[in-house]
């Protein structure tokens, strides 16, 4: 066991330079993939509870396909699709497929939480003088946002953490590092130890970034 602890310790002296300008790669992926999929998972969630069955079908055909396909089958097919369309790095092509990916499962968080809104507040601003539209910005919306919060943050460190399978399509984030890391060293285990901690810490950062958020919310609703 001392033995192990050595060859991790040797491990990540020898990389960590490498594992840093890695992890900004793999935040940078993430922050792309959490706003991409945002936008887009707000865009299908109206268009799911819209009035329209056009757009309905359309949400459901999406979610259906990206909830029931692995995201690095999704990746793949995303790369070589928008490589032959229009030319981008290997970066932009897996953030975006990060941001698709991501947008099915938030919409469902969308829809859910503007759902889950009490009907009768609905009729209440409706009685009241607004329209549909003002309604959803000013009644609706801010309060499916702030329910929205806990599954939108499980969601994002799961974007973190499905970052990593970019590696695939060539791009250097951590687990791509680590990979080649194992390759040349040989030190199989201790890299992928040396990995797993990195993204660990990451985690941690973001849950705790995260509850800080949510206990603000509580502060402010109180």
């Amino acid at each position: 066991m001392p033995d192990l602890f050595v060859d991790v310790f040797d491990v990540f002296m020898r990389t960590y330079q490498g594992f840093l300008e890695a992890t900004v790669v793999t935040l940078e992926l993430t922050a792309i993939g959490v706003v991409l999929g945002t936008v887009i998972g707000l865009i299908f969630a109206l268009m799911k509870i819209s009035g329209s069955k056009i757009l309905r079908g359309i949400a459901n055909i999406y979610i259906t396909v990206i909830r029931g396909t692995p995201l690095i089958v999704q990746i793949m097919f995303l790369y070589f699709g928008i490589v032959e369309i229009y030319t981008m790095s290997n970066f932009w092509a897996g953030a975006i497929a990060l941001g698709v990916h991501n947008g099915a499962y938030i919409a469902e968080i969308f829809r859910g939480a503007i759902q889950g809104i009490d009907p009768g507040q609905r009729e209440a601003s409706l009685s009241l003088g607004m329209n549909r539209k003002q309604t959803m910005q000013r009644i609706v919306f801010p309060q499916a946002l702030r329910r929205s919060i806990p599954p939108l943050g499980n969601q994002f460190i799961i974007t973190l953490k499905d970052s990593s399978l970019v590696y695939i399509i060539g791009v250097a984030e951590i687990f791509s590092l680590a990979n080649r890391e194992a390759a040349q060293s040989y030190q199989a285990f201790e890299s992928f130890l040396v990995v797993a901690l990195y993204y660990l810490v990451l985690v941690m950062i973001f849950t705790f970034l995260l509850r800080l958020y949510e206990n603000k919310l509580d502060v402010d609703k109180a």
